[in-house]
């Protein structure tokens, strides 16, 4: 049996995984973890914005991609993890503020501070890039059942 999608038509393009979490089944689509929610926010430049987790500031965007399909911000933690910076798919961001220039994640504080470490000559890498999208797995509320 191939691939099915949430209402359970087979789907050769979206891959899901079923994970136990909390004690219920969570289906993670993981193909567009790399596209931005609002295709309007590909055209945006976001490098300055302030980066929301769900449970607070985590720094300011360094750098901001603008592909389809293949987006990702890269945000400079300052002195919340020392300087380091930290790359986050796309689809990770659930809205922004253009006018207080904020970006709001779905993922928590903690979460971003583990993630695989920033790479700088490997971020634009498809091998980073497949790890980084593992790591962060594809929790849209919407794509849910």
């Amino acid at each position: 049996m191939g691939i099915l999608d949430v209402v359970g038509r087979q789907n050769p393009i979206s891959s899901y995984v079923n994970s136990k979490k909390g004690g219920s089944i969570v289906a993670m689509r993981t193909s567009n973890m790399w596209a931005y929610r609002k295709p309007t926010w590909e055209s945006s430049d976001l490098t300055g914005f302030e980066v929301e987790a769900v449970d607070g500031g985590i720094g300011k965007i360094d750098e901001a991609s603008r592909e389809a399909g293949a987006g990702y911000i890269v945000v400079d933690t300052g002195p919340w993890i020392f300087g380091k910076k930290v790359m986050l798919p796309a689809g990770v961001i659930r809205d922004i503020d253009f006018d207080s220039e904020k970006v709001f994640v779905d993922r928590a504080k903690d979460e971003i501070k583990n993630a695989p470490e920033f790479n700088k000559d490997m971020y634009r890498d498809t091998t980073y890039r497949d790890e980084l999208g593992g790591y962060y797995g594809d929790r849209r509320s919407e794509d849910l059942p």
